[in-house]
């Protein structure tokens, strides 16, 4: 027997009460129930993008982006320029904040880079 008790209207049953040990049980398989749905739908939007650590960190210190996201793929500059497509000159003006790189200049670092040029925003 499970004491579940049943109140009745109009001879259906309306309500029911229940022992609060059941509650409990109930309660707590209802919240995991809720939590794998938010983690199923988490896993199905995540796009694998991930920013380490020590690059949020830097960011939030200030640093170039563009500078802390080269490092961290461990990238030269010279590297990163012809990646990019651009000289090493124009690449360091930018990351010492003495340029700011066009549009077009910026989609072609974050290629370089594998980031979203969002990334690279500075603000």
């Amino acid at each position: 027997m499970t004491g579940i008790q049943f109140i009745e209207r109009d001879g259906k049953r309306e309500f029911a009460v229940i022992p609060i040990e059941l509650y409990e049980r109930l309660s707590a398989a209802l919240e995991d129930a809720d939590d794998t749905v938010l983690f199923d739908a988490a896993r199905a939007n995540d796009d694998g993008f991930r920013i380490p650590a020590a690059v949020a960190n830097a960011l939030l210190d200030g640093e170039q982006p563009i500078k802390v996201w080269r490092e961290h793929r461990k990238l030269t500059q010279e590297a990163l320029a012809e990646k990019a497509g651009i000289s090493k000159a124009y690449l360091c003006q930018i990351e010492t904040r003495k340029r700011v790189g066009a549009l077009k200049t910026l989609k072609a670092i974050a290629k370089a880079l594998a980031v979203g040029v969002d990334d690279l925003h500075e603000g």
